[in-house]
């Protein structure tokens, strides 16, 4: 996988030191740099993108940056903004309280359809899920172990059977990358991380519906409070923010 060294932005009055693409697959290994990018931090939340200077850095052709830059605005971490030109997406206060009570809802939906099959087949790929998942929960990089958090919760989702789910997981998990980028740069804590998940997988062997609730919510909303708390904490965080859900923070 390609190296992001050095990012820094055109804001900052320098062009960002990306590494070389190779020749295989440009357009792929620009999508996978910028990705890499975002969810090591080096292209920040709100970061300015241009076709030119992604097209010097990364040694191909400003076609090329184009189309990556337009798939990555169809997945939602890329955004285009009047006056603004290209971005890196972000989430707000607002936004990431939204993506928690969504995400909420659609895991009660998934895990629900997991408790319900009686052949326990959900439950093993739940368990096959976390196999891959505890394999890469400590790897030393931060992309490896961020894909693998994405695929734990595609596959859960998976597990549930439900094609509406299956359809849904594009959109969120752009949301959720951003989102991811923001707690990476907030903290760094794959130990919490590990227990997290854990615990949503005893949940469900379990077979407690209350647990398994319980476990999810955790896992979700009170994450985002407290991501929101570190932002905040660390000036990072909007300057209006709206009401706070009723939650306390654990």
């Amino acid at each position: 996988m390609l190296d992001v060294v050095d990012l820094a932005t055109e804001e900052d009055g320098l062009r960002p030191a990306l590494a070389p693409v190779a020749s295989v697959s440009r357009r792929q290994a620009v999508l996978a740099q910028i990705r890499r990018g975002i969810v090591v931090g080096a292209l920040r939340p709100g970061d300015k993108l241009t076709e030119l200077s992604l097209a010097a850095d990364l040694q191909v052709s400003r076609a090329t940056v184009r189309e990556a830059l337009g798939q990555l605005a169809q997945e939602g971490l890329v955004v285009s903004e009047p006056y603004r030109g290209l971005r890196v997406a972000d989430l707000d206060t607002a936004a990431l309280r939204d993506l928690a009570s969504t995400r909420a809802a659609l895991d009660d939906l998934a895990a629900g359809a997991i408790l319900d099959d009686p052949t326990g087949r959900r439950l093993d790929a739940v368990r096959t899920a976390w196999a891959a998942f505890e394999a890469t929960a400590f790897d030393d990089d931060p992309v490896v172990r961020h894909e693998g958090h994405l695929a734990f919760h595609r596959a859960v989702w998976s597990a549930a059977e439900n094609v509406v789910l299956d359809q849904l997981w594009p959109v969120i998990q752009a949301h959720i990358t951003i989102a991811l980028a923001q707690d990476q740069a907030a903290r760094h804590d794959p130990e919490r991380s590990h227990r997290l998940h854990r615990d949503l997988v005893d949940a469900l062997e379990s077979g407690d519906e209350g647990r398994v609730r319980a476990a999810f919510r955790e896992h979700t909303l009170t994450s985002v409070d407290e991501l929101i708390a570190l932002r905040s904490a660390h000036g990072t965080a909007p300057e209006t923010e709206p009401a706070p859900h009723g939650r306390t923070t654990a």
